[in-house]
């Protein structure tokens, strides 16, 4: 997966393999197998990587050693995954202890409304794994035009549908034309 998101972000700022070769000294071969998924990249080639197309290369960590399953083909994940967004967070609120059955936490989010409930109930903590692909009935942290949102993601025919627990919220139909991400998928602890 790591492979298409390099690829994506390469193709997005229109540079060439082979200028992407020549500005980072890694070999053309080596840089289509890695985004063939074929090999993954070292740490120093990914950084390497991500300085020559001026992006930071945190979030492509979370990708490292994720691969796309059937399901998360079908809708293009890596086309809502972002390589070159980080989360803003406006409020700090310390640590919290991250439970050992959620390893791949990257971090904990206060649910700030009621959207979510009976499942996380508000002013509850999620765990949240940054930049991981979703499937059907999993629970993630998304921004939709611009909003961030706690929602169960669904996927059918390459369509991708969000839900609130709380019935009483309308469900919503991602569009190609909305500003779409998944920041990352949110774990139940039960």
């Amino acid at each position: 997966m790591i492979g298409d998101m390099l690829a994506k972000a390469r193709k997005s700022k229109g540079i060439t393999k082979t200028d992407l070769s020549n500005i980072t000294d890694i070999n053309i071969g080596h840089l289509t197998h890695i985004e063939k998924g074929e090999r993954n990249p070292s740490h120093k080639a990914l950084k390497t990587i991500c300085k020559a197309l001026n992006i930071p290369y945190q979030p492509l960590m979370f990708t490292y050693d994720k691969e796309l399953n059937e399901e998360q083909e079908s809708y293009n994940a890596t086309q809502y995954l972002s390589y070159n967004k980080i989360l803003a967070v406006d409020k700090i609120g310390g640590f919290i202890d991250c439970p050992p059955t959620v390893p791949g936490a990257s971090f904990a989010l206060k649910v700030p409304d009621n959207s979510m409930e009976p499942t996380f109930q508000k002013n509850s903590y999620v765990y949240v794994e940054l930049n991981t692909p979703l499937n059907s009935k999993d629970y993630g942290l998304f921004s939709y035009n611009n909003k961030v949102i706690i929602r169960k993601f669904f996927s059918k025919k390459g369509k991708i549908v969000l839900k609130a627990d709380n019935k009483t919220l309308d469900e919503i139909r991602v569009l190609d034309t909305d500003n779409f991400y998944i920041i990352g998928k949110i774990f139940k602890i039960k």
